[in-house]
């Protein structure tokens, strides 16, 4: 996986899409056909029955994130989340047990049932 870091902060902040996220984020963003400029958003938001959620979203950047690339995606995240996403594995399944996009986090201390929401 080609990793290109636009800002040496993000060095720290990578969370890694696998194979099947990278397939799925790449599908959305070329239905969507977007003007120059969008990415994957990725954060957290507080709220959800552990304390926080995820959030997963295409944006444009903004002046404060960190930005880097994954194998063709730009990805954009708040340097205030960092502490909340460091490590954190993106992945997308599409089975019978799970559908839709999963996120690992060594960082959360518990999660809740559904996997979306997370307390650290």
């Amino acid at each position: 996986m080609d990793t290109i870091l636009q800002d040496p902060i993000a060095a720290f902040t990578t969370v890694t899409l696998t194979p099947n996220a990278i397939k799925e984020v790449k599908k959305i963003l070329a239905e969507k056909q977007l003007e120059e400029g969008y990415g994957l958003r990725v954060g957290v938001n507080g709220g959800g029955c552990s304390g926080m959620t995820y959030a997963l979203g295409v944006d444009k950047k903004e002046e404060t994130d960190t930005e880097f690339t994954l194998d063709g995606i730009r990805i954009f995240m708040k340097k205030a989340h960092t502490m909340y996403l460091i490590g954190m594995e993106i992945d997308h399944q599409d089975g019978l047990n799970a559908r839709g996009f999963t996120f690992s986090n060594p960082n959360a201390t518990s999660t809740c049932g559904c996997g979306t929401s997370f307390a650290v």
